[in-house]
């Protein structure tokens, strides 16, 4: 194994960087800039039961050093990802490890997605998505309350064997709390952050700039926040943790490590410079190599040691 490679759940990663959700479509929209098979991981554009054409208006607003996005799970469902969508990624020769994001606006929608894909024999791992900000019913109101975050986790541990990551919403209190109970209810793992809860005003209008009025922030603005929760959760649970949230660089993937994070995902901070990952990885090899570190798994959660 190289100084990179690390055993998440029982999948073999070549490296521990995955791709956020929403951030990198099914990987073949990048083949123009690199290889996505160098990733450990590709987490794919999220999943319902139907397809969705997302949130109506403005999609999308700048801000310092990040950006709110109200898309709204934009996707074209299930089915269409079975029959079209994946053989497509085959043909194209993506092969690394494919973590599937799932979301539904019922509890029933969620263990009905579960099942689907439990077929699908390349999706090496689940993640259940209880913390998008940017849908109406599902999402974050599932994430933000903990007995239904314990329910809806339960619910689909009892339908899938694939491993189960639950993503966390940062928009709570308690994010340790949460974690807890997704853990005591099945999970395998957890990830976060998702975006934080926020909004922009067009004072040409005097109306919200955004089409939902809220969106979720990201990119590097929210980089210190999600270190933070990581950190926490690390503290508050067994399972390991995907950490995400404005990571930009290998020094800000370092970070997440040494916080707790087993992997590390990139998100939005892709969108301004596409070759970040390939960069993320070399820079964590060459720390590696610097600092007499043979397995990268060595970093995981030392600041607490």
């Amino acid at each position: 194994m190289s100084s990179l490679g690390i055993n998440f759940l029982g999948v073999d990663f070549k490296n521990p960087l995955v791709t956020s959700s929403g951030c990198f479509g099914f990987g073949m929209e990048y083949k123009d800039y690199f290889d996505p098979n160098i990733l450990g991981g590709i987490g794919i554009k999220g999943l319902t039961l139907e397809p969705r054409d997302g949130n109506y208006g403005t999609r999308i607003a700048e801000t310092p050093s990040g950006m709110l996005n109200c898309v709204g799970l934009e996707n074209p469902g299930i089915e269409y990802f079975k029959k079209v969508t994946l053989p497509l990624m085959k043909k194209e020769g993506i092969n690394t490890n494919i973590i599937a994001n799932i979301n539904g606006s019922t509890i029933e929608d969620y263990i009905k997605i579960a099942k689907e894909v439990e077929n699908i024999p390349e999706i090496k791992i689940i993640e259940l998505n209880i913390s998008c900000p940017n849908v109406k019913d599902g999402g974050m109101a599932f994430g933000a309350n903990p007995e239904v975050a314990g329910r809806v986790t339960k619910e689909v541990r009892n339908v899938t064997t694939k491993p189960l990551v639950v993503k966390l919403s940062p928009n709570v209190t308690d994010i340790a709390g949460i974690a807890k109970i997704v853990e005591e209810n099945g999970a395998d793992a957890i990830s976060l952050i998702n975006t934080v809860l926020g909004m922009a005003i067009d004072i040409r209008s005097k109306k919200p700039l955004l089409g939902n009025t809220f969106g979720g922030l990201s990119g590097p603005a929210v980089k210190p926040i999600a270190l933070r929760m990581v950190y926490q959760v690390y503290k508050a649970v067994k399972i390991p943790i995907i950490g995400m949230g404005g990571i930009a660089s290998p020094e800000d993937a370092l970070e997440f490590i040494m916080a707790g994070a087993t992997l590390v995902s990139v998100g939005s901070v892709i969108f301004p410079n596409p070759l970040l990952p390939v960069e993320i990885i070399e820079g964590m090899e060459k720390y590696c190599k610097d600092n007499g570190i043979a397995n990268i798994s060595e970093l995981i959660g030392i600041v607490h040691r």
